[in-house]
């Protein structure tokens, strides 16, 4: 919360306590466990593709069918974003922070319970869409939400740190999600998987995200919040109105945030290991290795990102993070061919410096006043994350068939926006 939209009594410059470290790991938590739900659907898509569609079906065409059901999750969350958002300014932090992990705990535990195409016909894969609709509203709602929710918590000087550590928990929820598919196709053969384990890891998911539901029980409504509820000073029109009318500078930021921030994890994280495999002659577990090793990192390097902003401000952490991370992804993607026992040492360090985008929820959060500020965030990032993060993997592919270095060029632009962003906050001593 910045100064000019604090309260005096939360402005009091004090340590973090015990309280703000149980708010924090449990929502950190129940984070990695909610991303873990929504991306585990991408490790086990071919098996998924094979049971939900006709058997005398296109292998192409069922691939796309695959990923059109994975990506109507990403479709779906700037409405639920926004209408989860919409009812944390006037109603909420904790309802919807609450809310969101039941809305990916439940559809996932009845994907690892669906009937398959063979049973049901064309049922099973209509079920599967409106699951993951589902998902991905209750992911909208999430990010956000969660950014919103332990920022309120703990003290101003400590924003960055709280944001960047609950970013860190949900990039671990990818890892869990790669780690469990490395195991279901490690313990089982293919024809295992394919008549019943595949069911096991969304059905620990569910499980494990109705326990976080039953965790964040435990958590108080922000201080925030329930002041400007004493205060009778919450939205009196639609929250997203106020934002649309009086906030466009800071859309404008958030929404660039987020295209760095998605860029970083699109590319650098989902994308290269296939781009290891099929550019660069690696097997497969040697790139998942590596990415896994990236991804521990990437999880240390948002918390560091986090608290580097308290500490010197997020324009010079943009600004010295997107240079460092240039020229690492740029030595990574350059280097691979003729040093391919650089591998781990480069990923890890790229991934770690991917980690400042730990530092974005910092100024977002900061961007928007408390009345309107979920509504702000989620529109602005879920818009931008709908956008960038769909169109990113088609701008790098086309841009790999003129250049094979096409994903060490998208980084790199990208990191040159981080800087064009960390100059403009300096100007503003943000």
């Amino acid at each position: 919360m910045s100064a000019e939209h604090a309260s005096p009594a939360s402005v009091v410059a004090r340590p973090l306590n015990r309280s703000d470290y149980k708010t924090l790991s449990l929502s950190a938590l129940g984070g990695a466990l909610e991303f873990y739900d929504f991306i585990i659907f991408v490790f086990f898509a071919a098996v998924v593709g094979k049971l939900f569609f006709p058997a005398e079906m296109p292998e192409w065409l069922r691939q796309l069918q695959t990923f059109g059901i994975f990506a109507a999750g990403y479709l779906a969350r700037p409405l639920g974003g926004i209408i989860m958002a919409h009812f944390g300014d006037l109603l909420g932090r904790k309802r919807m922070f609450t809310l969101s992990i039941f809305m990916m705990a439940v559809p996932t535990l009845i994907m690892g319970l669906l009937p398959t195409y063979a049973q049901i016909g064309i049922w099973a894969p209509l079920a599967l869409l409106a699951l993951r609709v589902v998902q991905g509203a209750a992911i909208g709602g999430e990010v956000p939400g969660a950014w919103v929710f332990v920022a309120e918590h703990v003290p101003p000087k400590h924003i960055g740190y709280a944001c960047g550590t609950l970013t860190s928990g949900l990039t671990f929820g990818i890892l869990l999600g790669s780690l469990m598919a490395t195991l279901i196709n490690t313990l089982y053969t293919p024809a295992e998987v394919l008549d019943w384990a595949w069911r096991v890891p969304f059905l620990i998911g569910g499980v494990f995200g109705l326990f976080s539901v039953y965790l964040r029980q435990w958590l108080h409504e922000t201080p925030v919040f329930a002041e400007l509820q004493q205060r009778k000073a919450l939205a009196e029109e639609v929250p997203l109105k106020t934002v649309l009318r009086e906030h466009r500078s800071a859309i404008v930021l958030s929404m660039l945030l987020t295209w760095v921030l998605s860029a970083g994890i699109v590319v650098v994280i989902l994308m290269t290991p296939t781009l290891l495999q099929t550019v660069y002659g690696f097997e497969a577990a040697t790139a998942l290795k590596a990415n896994s090793l990236a991804i521990i990192c990437l999880t240390l390097g948002c918390i560091a990102s986090g608290a580097l902003a308290d500490r010197f401000g997020a324009g010079r952490t943009f600004l010295i993070g997107g240079a460092l991370l240039a020229l690492s992804s740029w030595t990574f993607y350059i280097s691979l061919k003729a040093h391919p026992d650089w591998l781990f040492p480069l990923y890890a360090i790229t991934g770690l410096l991917v980690g400042t985008i730990g530092a974005v929820p910092y100024v977002m959060v900061k961007a928007f006043p408390p009345v309107v500020r979920f509504s702000g965030l989620s529109f602005s990032y879920n818009l931008a994350y709908a956008i960038f993060g769909g169109l990113t993997p088609m701008v790098v592919a086309l841009l790999m068939k003129w250049d094979p270095l096409g994903p060490a060029y998208y980084v790199a632009a990208l990191c040159g926006v981080a800087m064009l962003i960390g100059l403009y906050l300096l100007k503003q001593k943000r």
